[in-house]
């Protein structure tokens, strides 16, 4: 808010009210402050499990299912710079090989933030949010501009973009290009509603969806009113859902024992706690309103600057990231997870030297902080160092191996050890930072 009263000059919060309400004026600074308010993650293949589930069991299925049509219709509600659709249309193309010829493919991205959607056109990403891939999979899918990547052209072909609120599928003028979809993809947006509007924006995807059509939301969003409207599918590490329609069987996803993220999909990604092992999929329990709390203490600024510093970036702001970094390190010098996205950032920005004294500082801090050591070995490969970049990567490697395989690491967003194990192997065979 504050930063749109000094783009606007405005004096006060009155005044801005005043603007909002203008008949002329106001919708266009609506949409500002939308694009304001709601921040959108923007790496590639986030979530692991979701993404192995798209690969091991939803998308083959609808591949399957398809085969005489040979159409495939896919939405990415609230899709931000467009790394969600994007990652989903490389798995499409991944998937059909060569047979994407004979297919007519639509994959949508839609949001509110009219710069994110220009954002996400250009299919031009830097470091931060290619900040879950590989060496090998950066290769594969982008090639290097300057100091971005951009999206190869077989990929951005297969998505378009453009202005969408949920809120407009609740109303009178519900757009009518939005149907007959075999896949929607809604994560971390209905966090933003509430739970009466969370539930209707659920029913309306759910018209909008094929018969047996597929439904991913975020980790944090399944709620027990889903049911209603859809079918809960339990896969390995992740909840689905499907339109409730025919006889048409859910697949059986393989035995725990049998199920894995396939190599080439493990990401690399930092924005949650610790987690406890990973428990076996089960329907979320119907969570009941909790008296409401005592006041509780203001929280320290060593918490509160993390989501900022995660917020700042994830719009590109990377200066004033690390500014935040600075302010919350000048509160707690000894935290490792601010070190460790200092370090985050300041490789984001080109300069690894920086970087590398931010995840050193964070493994010495927290000896067990594994996603730091990870990427300190990433960061020591960039600079040329390959030598020691890969006893880095090897450290971290038998680090993760002395752990459960279904530790959560972290700041890894369920990211776990066994996973951490694997894409270190994959780092230390792609021949990376051949220099030394």
């Amino acid at each position: 808010m504050r930063r749109r009263l000094a783009a606007l000059r405005l004096a006060d919060v009155e005044s801005y009210v005043r603007l909002l309400d203008d008949a002329h004026a106001g919708p266009a600074e609506w949409r500002q402050l939308e694009g304001a308010i709601t921040v959108g993650e923007t790496y590639f293949l986030r979530y692991v499990e979701q993404f192995a589930a798209l690969r091991e069991t939803i998308l083959p299925e609808l591949i399957a299912r398809n085969s005489q049509s040979k159409r495939l219709r896919i939405w990415s509600a609230g899709c931000a710079t467009g790394a969600e659709p994007y990652s989903v249309a490389i798995l499409v193309a991944e998937l059909l090989g060569d047979r994407i010829a004979d297919w007519r493919i639509t994959i949508l991205g839609t949001d509110i933030n009219e710069a994110a959607l220009e954002a996400a056109r250009a299919a031009s990403f830097g470091a931060w949010a290619l900040r879950s891939l590989s060496a090998e999979q950066r290769s594969a899918w982008f090639t290097p501009e300057d100091r971005s990547w951009r999206l190869r052209p077989r990929f951005r072909s297969l998505v378009r973009f453009q202005h969408g609120n949920l809120l407009d599928l609740l109303g009178p003028n519900a757009p009518l290009d939005l149907t007959d979809f075999d896949l929607i993809l809604c994560r971390n947006v209905l966090i933003y509603f509430h739970p009466d509007t969370m539930n209707a924006v659920v029913a309306a995807l759910a018209d909008r969806l094929e018969p047996d059509g597929w439904l991913l939301v975020g980790h944090a969003e399944p709620n027990p009113g889903f049911e209603a409207h859809v079918q809960t599918v339990s896969l390995p590490g992740a909840t689905a859902y499907r339109r409730r329609s025919s006889d048409v069987p859910v697949p059986v996803p393989p035995p725990a024992s049998e199920a894995r993220t396939p190599e080439i999909w493990a990401p690399v990604a930092f924005d949650q706690p610790v987690l406890a092992p990973a428990p076996a999929p089960r329907r979320p329990p119907v969570i009941q309103a909790p008296p409401a709390p005592p006041p509780a203490p203001a929280p320290t600024p060593a918490h509160t600057g993390i989501p900022e510093i995660r917020a700042l970036a994830d719009l590109g702001r990377f200066a004033e990231a690390a500014e935040a970094c600075a302010v919350a390190l000048q509160s707690d010098p000894s935290n490792p997870a601010t070190h460790f996205y200092l370090g985050l950032v300041a490789q984001a920005q080109g300069h690894l030297d920086q970087a590398e004294d931010a995840l050193r500082r964070a493994v010495y801090l927290d000896g067990g902080f594994l996603m730091a050591q990870y990427h300190l070995g990433l960061v020591r490969l960039e600079r040329g160092a390959a030598a020691e970049g890969r006893r880095t990567l090897a450290a971290a490697a038998r680090m993760a191996a002395s752990l459960s395989p279904t530790t959560g690491l972290c700041e890894g967003e369920g990211l776990t050890a066994a996973d951490l194990r694997e894409l270190a192997r994959l780092q230390l065979e792609s021949g990376s930072g051949a220099r030394d």
